[in-house]
This record gives structure tokens, C-alpha cells and sequence, in this order.
């Protein structure tokens, strides 16, 4: 018997082809940007040696950090209680969080005895702080350091300028001046050439997409590109451009220009001080040479498998925290990124209050 084209159920054979995957679906829009810092993370767990999780303390972990989170209100507002961050909610903003974060590296002093401080308003101001205090002393004074077409006039904006810029009041230097300096020029070109100056015209690019705003930064500027290979995979961390999106975020609460509808792809930032929290909280375990090395204080290599390990796994650690208060407290409004905001406060306070920690690891870079 044969069937005519009248014959033939076309909605079912199209059904079925679409089922089969024969069809290509002309609606079916592109991929959601995706960073791959995750899934990097993920294979360097499941790879590592010399580092590992406890999951009871991770658990345990969990629920210890949503009931301070809750008990403190700790929240994107929190981002704002920072009396250095900018609050000025406009395009300003944003150029100063950019040239924050472009330069939100390596502060840790050879010496734990004598870190680079920076005096403004009064206090001394060390680690991630004493840039910002150096940034907003330098526009108090005149500096226009939050503009690129600044950073690439060196007739005005001279090395020995932006030396004095990042004066200390003790006297330890600021480390990796040079490697700063070439940072601001780098981005400072791009920006101006593709960008028409400003970071918001990335924003603005990135449609919405938090992790388009990340892939966008790293692919256009060079000295956010934080990656590696690791059992010969590329591994990204993006740590610096992840960190620049979750600011943007935070401090316009979500709306204006920090309005992402997908800011929860965002990870958390592997640099120094959460993995020391997350040791002390017992979440994350170290082989004996590996410790020892952290304790001794000796250089770890940008790069090394020690590093690698070190920040792969505390991304997948804080990953299963937050699964872990999402399964539990499913009305949490949490993130990986408020996480992480949260551990590197009470890091800081600890260290005031003289608790006792392994110490951070020493690892020279530009990527945290």
C-alpha cells in the first residue's frame, strides 16, 4: 500500500524529528553564557592530591554560616556598610569598582610583620582595604584615577605619579607596582579604543548576563585572563572578573547597573583568605608537605598543583555549602558570592580578634 504526501501525518513525523534530533528548531535560542569556573573547579576535586574536603564539616559549615548571615542580615546592603566602597549609585560607581578590582591583588607583605598600610581619614588601612584607601585619597587630592584616558596620558599620569599614589605611612612598598602600573595602562587602552572609555559600555554589551560579563572581560583584557592547566585541562578561576561583576552587583543592590539575571553563576573567588577559613572551619584538608609549606611560610608557584588545588577545591568547597543551605533552608536568599563576602569578613575579624589560623598561603600574583 502506498501512502500519499495527503496521507502523512506531518505533525507527528515532525514530532518525531524533533524528538530524534533531526530538526533544527529555528526559535531555539543560543546557549546561556557560561563561565566553566565551576565545572573547573569540579575536575580539579576530583583530581587532587595534596588537598581535600571534609564533608561532615562542610555540613556542619553550612549551617553555622546561614544562621550568622541571618543573625547579622548579611546581605548585598552589607557591600554598602564598607564606609571606603563608593556610594554614589552612577556611572562613577562603576569606574571606581573597575579600577578597584583591576587592581585587587596581592597585598601580602614578605614580612607578616610589616604589611603595606595606608593611612586615610585617620585609620591605617591594610590588605584589600589599603587600595581603595589609596584610590579614594588619590581622588581627593585631584587624581583622576578612576578614568582610562587618565591611565594612558603618561605625560600626566607618570610612573613616578602613580608611585606616589600608593604612598605607604609605613615603610613597606606596596607590592607588584610594576606589574599595577601595567595593568592600568593594558586596560586602560582597551577601554578607551573599544569601549569609549568606560566599563559600563561592557556592561551595557553583556545584555544582563553576569557570566557574559565575565567572559567579556577576560576575552577583551588580558590581565583578567586567570587561568591554567591542570592534568592537562585548561582550568579557569577568573577571579578578578568575577569579583568585578559581584561588586557591581552588590553595590547598586541588584538594580541599575548591577542588574544580572543569571549573578548566581557567579563563584566564589578563590584567593587567600578563604581557603585559610574554610582549613580552620575543618571544611578544607591538606596533605602534611603541602601544610607544612603553608606553615613554614614558603612561596607556592602561580600555577603550581599545590595552588591549583588549593583554589579548584575551595571553589567546589563553598559550591557544596550553598548547596547544602539551599537544600536546608530552601527561603535563603544566598549565593556563592554573599558566601564569600561573609568568610572573608569574619577571616578579617578573626585575625583581629587573634585567632589562631594556619596562615594564608604565599603565592605571588596578579590574579588574587
Amino acid at each position: 500500500m502506498t501512502v500519499s504526501d495527503d496521507d502523512t501525518d506531518h505533525d507527528l513525523l515532525d514530532f518525531m524529528r524533533k524528538a530524534m534530533g533531526l530538526t533544527a528548531n529555528p526559535t531555539t535560542s543560543k546557549p546561556e553564557p557560561d563561565t566553566g569556573v565551576l565545572k573547573s573547579a569540579e575536575y580539579i576535586y576530583d583530581n587532587a592530591i595534596d588537598v581535600a574536603l571534609d564533608m561532615r564539616s562542610c555540613k556542619e559549615a553550612a549551617e553555622t554560616i546561614i544562621k550568622c548571615m541571618e543573625a547579622e542580615n548579611f546581605g548585598t546592603q552589607t557591600w554598602d556598610s564598607h564606609i571606603l566602597h563608593p556610594h554614589t549609585k552612577d556611572e562613577e560607581q562603576v569606574d571606581f569598582i573597575f579600577v578597584m578590582d583591576l587592581l585587587n591583588f596581592s597585598f601580602w607583605a614578605d614580612d607578616p610583620k610589616k604589611p603595606f598600610v595606608v593611612e586615610y581619614n585617620g585609620r591605617n588601612e591594610d590588605g584589600y582595604w589599603s587600595l581603595v584607601a589609596s584610590l579614594r585619597r588619590a581622588l581627593d587630592e585631584g587624581i583622576p584615577i578612576t578614568s582610562p584616558y587618565f591611565w594612558v596620558d603618561r605625560t600626566v599620569c607618570t610612573d613616578a605619579l602613580l608611585e606616589r599614589l600608593f604612598r605607604p605611612s609605613t615603610g613597606t612598598q606596596i607590592p607588584m607596582l610594576a606589574e599595577r602600573i601595567e595593568c592600568l595602562r593594558e586596560a586602560g587602552e582597551i577601554l578607551c579604543e573599544q569601549f569609549n572609555g568606560s566599563f559600563v559600555n561592557c556592561i551595557k554589551e553583556a545584555d544582563g548576563s553576569a557570566a557574559a560579563l565575565v567572559n567579556l572581560v577576560v576575552d577583551e583584557f588580558p590581565c583578567f585572563r586567570d587561568e591554567t592547566t591542570f592534568q592537562g585541562r585548561q582550568v579557569n578561576f577568573y577571579k578578578r572578573a568575577q569579583i568585578l561583576v559581584a561588586d557591581i552587583w552588590a553595590s547598586f543592590n541588584g538594580t541599575s547597573h548591577g542588574t544580572f539575571h543569571d549573578i548566581n553563576k557567579i563563584t566564589m573567588f578563590a584567593d587567600y583568605r578563604i581557603p585559610q577559613i574554610l582549613h580552620t572551619l575543618g571544611c578544607l584538608m591538606y596533605s602534611p608537605p603541602l601544610e607544612h609549606t603553608i606553615k613554614d611560610r614558603k612561596p607556592i608557584a602561580s600555577g603550581s598543583r599545590y595552588e591549583t588545588e588549593i583554589r579548584g577545591c575551595t571553589i567546589h568547597c563553598v559550591e557544596l555549602i550553598r548547596r547544602e543551605i539551599v537544600k536546608k533552608h530552601p527561603e535563603a536568599k544566598v549565593n556563592a558570592i554573599l558566601i564569600d563576602f561573609f568568610l572573608y569578613d569574619t577571616a578579617k575579624e578573626w585575625e583581629v580578634q587573634g585567632k589562631e589560623m594556619i596562615p594564608t598561603h604565599r603565592t605571588r600574583s596578579i590574579w588574587y
